[in-house]
């Protein structure tokens, strides 16, 4: 086995031993708005659930030289924001969204998605997903040296949109989800098989 000291590595080196080990990795597909009312989509895979109750997802935004990605800026403008799951049908689309355009360009109407008025919060989400959770902004916490790293936004859901193919009874059909998940590199994977262990008790 190697053994390494991320003090004697380079920051891509850094980054590919994380993209390549912590797999597979959920997207997220964020939309914010601007305060000049520019609708921003671009997808996320370091995003996660903080708590159930009240529900909160993570989605940290990675900065460019110290500088802030639209996302992170119209959230914390905003106070809110939306989440969607990626999966198969709109994998494609989401992936033009991560093209790096000007502020006062839309990254929805770049990839052709269709925004869809929110109940909860201001933000549009998209039709193309077959799962999306409005946001309010909970806490947003700079990381790295001199806070230059990184903004993990905390949200907490405040209305949750499921297509009826995949609700039953208060769960979600995993199968009918088709949700997608990062690799490194240009790699995604799908869920592929699925098996079942006990939990001890």
């Amino acid at each position: 086995m190697k053994s390494f000291s991320p003090a004697d590595l380079s920051d891509r080196d850094n980054y590919k031993f994380l993209i390549g080990s912590i797999i597979p990795r959920p997207i997220a597909f964020v939309t914010t708005e601007s305060n000049e009312n520019v609708v921003n989509g671009a997808p996320f895979s370091y995003f996660n659930i903080v708590t159930a109750n009240p529900p909160m997802i993570s989605v940290s935004v990675q900065r460019q030289n110290g500088k802030q990605k639209d996302t992170a800026r119209n959230a914390i403008e905003k106070k809110e924001f939306v989440v969607h799951i990626v999966d198969e049908s709109n994998v494609e689309a989401i992936n033009k969204t991560a093209a790096a355009l000007p502020p006062t360009e839309s990254e929805i109407e770049l990839a052709g998605l269709t925004p869809v008025e929110s109940v909860m919060v201001s933000v549009p989400g998209v039709k193309e997903s077959k799962i999306r959770m409005e946001c309010i902004l909970e806490q947003v916490i700079p990381l790295g040296k001199d806070n230059e790293a990184c903004d993990l936004l905390i949200g907490k859901v405040v209305y949750f949109h499921i297509e009826d193919e995949i609700y039953e009874n208060g769960r979600i059909d995993a199968d009918g989800l088709k949700a997608v998940s990062r690799l490194a590199g240009n790699d995604y994977a799908k869920v592929g098989e699925m098996f079942t262990i006990d939990r001890p008790k």
